[in-house]
């Protein structure tokens, strides 16, 4: 017979949950209350983290045969139907719009939209490398040749007279004024790498290509008129159900105190100093002319992941949707969005939404965290 539950275990469970879910729309309230009016425009790059759709405009895409975020569940919890945003709801960069008194960034590819106070170049898939350089390396499949970076850089400049009716040189004034999101990107450049045969030692090898190529676009940018640019660093990927699933290891060391793949990890760390580095070296250049925000993404996923309680989450790695199966509810054959796959019914306490992506909850609190500190540097708000 099963112990009687103690009903002070009850009582703080129901607290735990109340607490939470007052904590998360609380903190809604407060960042959609801040900087409104401070930017003309915000414009994003980078890949499925931040893409508000391009990947399913884009209908000819090859990436659309391997993924299922135009299906149910996804876009359940604020939108009530798909968007092609990988999560349940917002990702950072809505977050980031709405609490700039700016509107939700339609997706660049998108016929007919109106660009004056945005628009988003992210794209699923989108890598830091040209395709081209991945091609030279074996990896030349054509889900990776969906926007590399210096491809989004390009459909900006295609879209300045639809932004600011003018040139590049007669734009730069209001550009000045727009707020600019460079990334995350890097991380599929990675995943190239690494479901592809590469070990995460050769991986490592091409870091340093990775960021200067990030470092290069922030450059463009700033050449461009850009003043305010957020590039975000990669998350912790080996605490991610995706990775632990398809990379395991069976070298028990490889694991951490949180079951987390530490090569993974260190890959990410590696990737986001050598980037904070090369950033460093921008803002050396340019002085206080322009100012270049780190958002450290891999910090504030951390974080999250050692005491989910903290922030409101109860489960932490175990994604929210998915069909049952393995540690971690993500099998590659039965993810979200395909047949037999669900949702949980409360994906504002779990902080993995498909095993790949963050849930809207945790979205906000990037996007909050970014927005006052302290996981940006300086503070988009400061």
């Amino acid at each position: 017979m099963a112990p009687p539950v103690k009903c002070t275990t009850v009582i703080a469970a129901a607290a735990g949950l109340l607490l939470g879910a007052s904590l998360f729309f609380q903190m809604v309230s407060a960042t959609e209350e801040d900087g409104q009016g401070r930017y003309n425009a915000m414009f994003n790059f980078g890949d499925s983290l931040s893409d508000t759709g391009n990947i399913c405009v884009n209908k000819s895409a090859t990436a659309q045969l391997l993924l299922t975020f135009a299906n149910p569940p996804y876009g359940m919890t604020y939108f009530g139907h798909p968007t092609c945003r990988c999560s349940d709801g917002r990702l950072v960069v809505d977050f980031l719009a709405q609490s700039l008194g700016l509107p939700l960034l339609p997706p660049s590819k998108l016929s007919g939209a109106d660009f004056r106070k945005g628009a988003n170049m992210a794209i699923v898939g989108a890598t830091a490398l040209d395709f081209d350089f991945l091609k030279s390396i074996g990896l030349g499949y054509p889900i990776w040749n969906n926007g590399a970076i210096n491809v989004q850089l390009q459909w900006f400049r295609d879209l300045l007279p639809r932004i600011c009716g003018g040139t590049p040189q007669t734009c730069k004034p209001y550009l000045a004024k727009s707020l600019f999101v460079l990334g995350s990107i890097g991380g599929n450049d990675y995943n190239a790498m690494l479901f592809f045969g590469f070990t995460v030692d050769r991986a490592r090898s091409y870091v340093p290509n990775v960021v200067d190529n990030i470092a290069a676009g922030v450059e463009r940018l700033i050449d461009l008129g850009a003043v305010d640019i957020v590039v975000p660093g990669t998350l912790p990927i080996g605490c991610y159900a995706l990775y632990l699933t398809m990379l395991p290891s069976v070298n028990k060391s490889d694991y951490d105190e949180h079951g987390c793949l530490r090569p993974l990890n260190d890959l990410a760390v590696y990737h986001n100093t050598l980037l904070q580095d090369r950033l460093g070296g921008v803002r050396a250049r340019h002085g206080s002319a322009v100012r270049v925000m780190y958002a450290d993404f891999y910090t504030h996923a951390a974080d999250m992941l050692r005491d989910p309680p903290r922030f409101g989450f109860t489960t932490a790695v175990t994604a929210c949707c998915g069909a049952g199966g393995g540690a971690y509810n993500y099998e590659f054959d039965a993810r979200c969005g395909m047949k037999g796959a669900t949702a949980c019914k409360d994906p504002w306490r779990h902080e993995s939404w498909d095993g790949v992506h963050p849930t809207e909850a945790v979205n906000k609190l990037f996007a909050d965290g970014w927005l006052r500190g302290p996981y940006c540097h300086p503070p988009i708000l400061h």
